[in-house]
């Protein structure tokens, strides 16, 4: 009854074949990736590098919406003060005039 170890038993069941796929599954490119390859002039050869790419843009893009939502100095755009009348300069306008 006990069989030798190494030797397989051909067990057989009826009316079930298993059938491999043609091919193996394979997931698809997104349609992001391939537009950036394409429009890359030769500088992405493969989906890593797309990928990296696309992930650089989307960090750098972070950073400039945080720049510009919160980078500000504080200063309200506006003028300065004119040293010898302590008025308000508004930008272009010549001092000493209205």
């Amino acid at each position: 009854m006990d069989e030798p170890s190494g030797a397989s038993s051909n067990i057989a069941f009826e009316g079930e074949s298993l059938q491999q796929p043609e091919q193996p599954f394979q997931a698809e490119v997104p349609k992001i990736v391939q537009w950036t390859m394409r429009h890359s002039g030769g500088l992405i050869k493969n989906e890593e590098q797309a990928n990296y790419v696309l992930l650089g843009f989307a960090a750098l893009a972070i950073l400039v919406s945080l720049f510009l939502v919160f980078g500000g100095n504080g200063k309200q755009p506006g003028g300065s003060v004119d040293p010898e009348t302590g008025r308000k300069v508004i930008p272009g306008q010549i001092p000493g005039t209205i």
